[in-house]
């Protein structure tokens, strides 16, 4: 059986013998086998890997087959997997203890790494210019920082609504599954059974990089607004960067409004560049305009579960237990992940996303080159050092949600099993972006050059 002819519920290669038998010993205990939805290889089909270790650019499948690795844990392994520093780090936390329900030392550290890398000016409605950021509360989870920072702005403004954008992701949290991309695009899900009428009308969703749409949507609920929330550059709806001009429009318009602004960096948060995506586009925009909150994960665990919000000090007091927005959690700061985190931000260094940064150009060049030359319809997005590729006909470059939906899902599907086949570990979803890591040296960057033009083959002879 061919890689491009595998469905779900076939019969093992043999290389997944130990996978399958895993997956489905998995499934008997796991709702569909996985603790979150896009590991169960649903849009690919075939047999979802078992993966038991990792080191620098690879990961190696219960199997026993090394695959160099452009998933990186979804963002975290910045860089590369079992870095010796952050491996260091983690042991010495762990040997003193793996939580205590009461604050550590480190936890001011890593909020102070995160104000350090962000910098810039900050605004909000009435407050002047100031540090971006000058607070940074720590949770475990990006979809708890997004959901803190979106109470947090309708506690600061009193108001009900948010707006968000159709195809950002911003965690699964109630209220925010409308149109959310990534998983749900996936598993071609409009929402989530579960989630009450009430709630999701207080969820307003507009076309991404539509200033207009979101101009008449003030007008019509301008004084009822709390907040835009918009990930700095989406990543879950494929690779989308904002339009030119668009985060600067959304900031103004919704502080003329007086409306916060959340940038979800999650993803993007140290990722995409040293200071996040927000770096990146801060360089054209005047000082003085600048989002309120900005929410972080991934990167700043280290590939351990925590997050965080960040903002104003004005805004962050209004947190409990100085103000009224109440937010807990008890292994919040646990300082075995604050260790991780820590570690990983300490060492990513300008060398680290020189190599980064190169890493992902070869890669994603190599891509777009061997789909030209298969003749197999295609665009390369690219946001930083985050990338991904959209299979299609797109005469335009996409800019929103219902452009990238047009793309050609049977090619992919061939392509993401070619490139398995060939040793490379793909994101297992059309919708999402592909991350190198600083690790990823001359020789795994030709394993994955090297697998390229067989993939290439595959999506040119699968049906559209």
């Amino acid at each position: 059986m061919t890689a491009a002819a595998r469905i779900p519920g076939a019969l093992p290669d043999p290389v997944t013998v130990r996978s399958a038998a895993l997956a489905e010993r998995a499934a008997a205990v796991i709702p569909g086998g996985v603790n979150s939805p896009v590991r169960a290889f649903g849009s690919v089909g075939g047999t979802p890997r078992f993966l038991v270790s990792g080191s620098g650019p690879y990961v190696t499948d219960a199997d026993g087959r090394e695959y160099v690795d452009l998933v990186a844990s979804w963002g975290p392994a910045l860089l590369g997997h079992a870095h010796p520093a952050v491996i260091d780090a983690v042991q010495a936390a762990a040997a003193r203890g793996l939580g205590f329900g009461a604050s550590a030392p480190d936890e001011a550290e890593l909020a102070e790494e995160i104000i350090a890398r962000v910098g810039g000016a900050g605004s909000g409605p009435g407050s002047g210019s100031g540090p971006l950021i000058d607070r940074v509360r720590l949770v475990s989870t990006g979809t708890e920082a997004t959901m803190t920072a979106i109470r947090l702005a309708r506690g600061a403004t009193g108001r009900p609504l948010l707006i968000k954008f159709a195809g950002h992701y911003h965690g699964h949290s109630d209220g925010l599954l409308a149109a959310a991309g990534s998983g749900l695009a996936t598993l071609a899900l409009p929402g989530s059974a579960g989630v009450t009428p009430e709630t999701a009308a207080q969820t307003l969703v507009l076309p991404y990089n539509d200033l207009t749409a979101l101009e008449e949507a003030f007008a019509a609920h301008g004084d009822r607004i709390a907040a835009v929330i918009a990930e700095a550059a989406a990543c879950n709806m494929g690779v989308l960067p904002p339009a030119p001009g668009f985060t600067r429009g959304m900031i103004e318009v919704a502080h003329r409004h007086g409306a916060l602004v959340i940038l979800d960096e999650v993803l993007t948060g140290f990722r995409a560049g040293p200071a996040g995506y927000w770096g990146i586009e801060r360089e054209g925009i005047p000082a003085g305009i600048a989002p309120d909150l900005l929410t972080f994960g991934k990167v700043v665990g280290g590939g351990l579960p925590l997050a965080a919000i960040g903002g104003r000090a004005e805004l962050m007091d209004l947190l409990a237990p100085l103000g009224p927005v109440y937010q807990a959690g008890t292994l919040s700061g646990n300082p075995v992940a604050v260790a991780a985190g820590l570690a990983t931000l300490r060492n990513a260094d300008a060398v680290s996303y020189e190599r980064l940064g190169r890493a992902a150009e070869a890669v994603a060049d190599g891509a777009s080159a061997a789909l030209a030359a298969a003749g197999v319809p295609h665009l390369v997005q690219r946001a930083g050092t985050l990338f991904g590729v959209l299979f299609g006909e797109f005469p335009e470059p996409p800019r929103d949600y219902a452009d990238v939906q047009r793309q050609d899902l049977a090619r992919h599907r061939a392509f993401f099993h070619a490139m398995l086949d060939g040793g490379v570990n793909l994101p297992p979803s059309a919708f999402e972006a592909w991350f190198a890591t600083a690790a990823h040296d001359d020789a795994a960057i030709d394993r994955v050059l090297a697998a390229l033009p067989a993939a290439a083959r595959a999506a040119a002879a699968a049906s559209a």
